[in-house]
């Protein structure tokens, strides 16, 4: 460990890794690059946002036998929204990166290529690429901008460095292609991860966080429209891109200041089932309602999406259609071959069919996202179905995703969400007139068994009896009127 003095501010300042070229002070902010022996200061970089990750500097785990400490991260906003980069030190002396994205994670490091590898140019999202150690399926393409950054990191990144890079995907497996310094792509692999896979240590618990946030994770807090200030819910790092359920205005809630993306017009009445806000408990945690999108297809026919959030569990779906509802969690493991070009897909050694192939458009939207979105944006929609199981991946030009959709019973939703059951038909009662009625029909019948023996004989008789029966009824009833 190489340790420092702070060129701006004379306070310590520690390289852990031999591969680490620069650092930045968490005292005044200011980079401080190591070259040959010496330091010096490179300008400032901004304080990480807060984003409510459980990752820190510090935070230790393993991978493939392997055992890492995070000792820097890079923090880089693009069109649609926020992800972190973390530096990672392995105990072999190795180097590499733990993606931190909407929950999702993947761990990559440097290979040096066995292939050629495409230009950023070529690369468009849903295509393949050989990479030299299996056929790759772009899923999408960036370019991002540095917003701020932490401890070590092993190049010079300072406020307005852009990245360009394409991610691609082969069933679990991942790498990454990074244009950001030549034509000639720099490529990491590695594979999709979770925390409990890795066996993560020293994560922080929302009690550290709301020491250094002031306010729990899992608390929703709200943000007034500057447009026509409405109250809109949301989750301060994590959910940050908004649309207001009363003018439809778009914000960007990622930074201090909520920043204005486009002003809307006045959102059409939705009658929603579930409110934005709205609580559950699902299994043994607590989830809530952060946005809810209308989606229309073929022959307009449209459904509604919920985004639900736990800050244990992170985010999934709730989808209701007319046939029913369905939750929809995104796939860290991709089909094979991970492309709508063939008319099926395998997954988890079962072969799924392609059933439906249609374009979507959102109609409305509201509440808080951890991506932008707004009325009229399209994706197409492509489903695979094996039994009950249902895939379905959704596609634009920048990025391409799976899900996996299970079918839920409108009982269980409500259970979720305490919802109110549906309100059953009043049996009108019946009155003494009725029921002197239904007597006197009951009469008529039992007449007609002798009628159809002996129909001359006994047709005089049932007309004299009903007379009797119906002239008085009816009279009664007319004097009640």
């Amino acid at each position: 460990m190489l340790k420092v003095s702070c060129p701006s501010c004379g306070a310590p300042v520690a390289f852990r890794s031999h591969a680490s070229v620069m650092a930045v002070c968490e005292f005044c902010r200011a980079t401080v690059h190591k070259d040959a022996g010496a330091v010096r200061e490179l300008g400032k970089v901004s304080e990480v946002l807060e984003d409510y990750s459980r990752i820190q500097l510090g935070t230790a785990g393993a991978h493939g036998g392997r055992s890492f400490t995070v000792i820097g991260r890079i923090q880089l906003r693009y069109d649609a929204g926020i992800w972190n980069e973390w530096y990672l030190m392995f105990d072999d002396g190795g180097a590499g990166w733990l993606g931190d994205a909407s929950g999702q994670y993947t761990l990559t490091q440097t290979r040096i290529p066995d292939a050629t590898l495409p230009a950023f140019d070529a690369v468009r999202v849903g295509g393949q690429h050989e990479l030299g150690f299996g056929l790759y399926i772009v899923s999408d393409k960036r370019v991002a901008t540095c917003i701020g950054g932490q401890g070590e990191l092993p190049f010079t990144v300072g406020d307005g460095w852009q990245a360009r890079v394409a991610d691609l995907r082969r069933g679990a497996s991942f790498a990454t292609l990074d244009y950001s310094d030549d034509d000639q792509p720099l490529l990491y692999s590695g594979a999709a991860v979770t925390l409990e896979g890795l066996k993560c240590q020293l994560l922080r618990d929302d009690d550290a966080i709301k020491a250094s946030a002031g306010r729990y994770r899992a608390r929703v807090d709200t943000l007034s429209c500057p447009s026509c200030g409405t109250a809109i819910g949301y989750l301060p790092g994590l959910a940050n891109q908004l649309v207001c359920q009363a003018c439809a205005t778009r914000l960007d809630a990622s930074t201090p200041q909520a920043e204005v993306l486009a002003a809307g017009e006045r959102n059409d009445k939705v009658n929603l089932t579930l409110k934005l806000g709205q609580e559950a408990k699902i299994g043994a945690h607590d989830y809530r309602v952060l946005g809810a999108l209308r989606r229309v297809g073929e022959d307009n026919e449209s459904w509604t999406e919920y985004l639900l959030y736990s800050p244990r569990m992170g985010f999934f779906w709730l989808v209701e259609t007319v046939e029913g509802w369905w939750r929809s969690d995104v796939l860290d493991e991709w089909p094979e071959p991970g492309t709508p070009a063939v008319p099926y897909v395998k997954y988890q050694n079962a072969q799924f069919e392609r059933t439906l192939d249609y374009p979507a458009r959102v109609t409305y939207a509201a509440g808080a996202f951890n991506w932008r979105v707004k009325v009229g944006d399209r994706v197409r929609v492509r489903e695979f179905e094996h039994g009950q199981a249902s895939l379905s991946a959704e596609s634009n030009d920048s990025e391409l995703t799976w899900s996996r959709a299970s079918a839920v019973a409108f009982d269980q939703v409500r259970a979720w969400f305490k919802l109110p059951a549906p309100a059953r038909s009043a049996k009108k009662p019946a009155t003494a007139a009725d029921t002197q009625w239904r007597f006197m029909w009951w009469i008529v019948c039992l007449n007609f068994i002798p009628l159809m023996v002996n129909f001359g004989e006994t047709l005089m008789w049932l007309i004299l009896g009903l007379a009797a029966l119906f002239v008085p009824a009816s009279l009664m009833n007319k004097d009640k009127r």
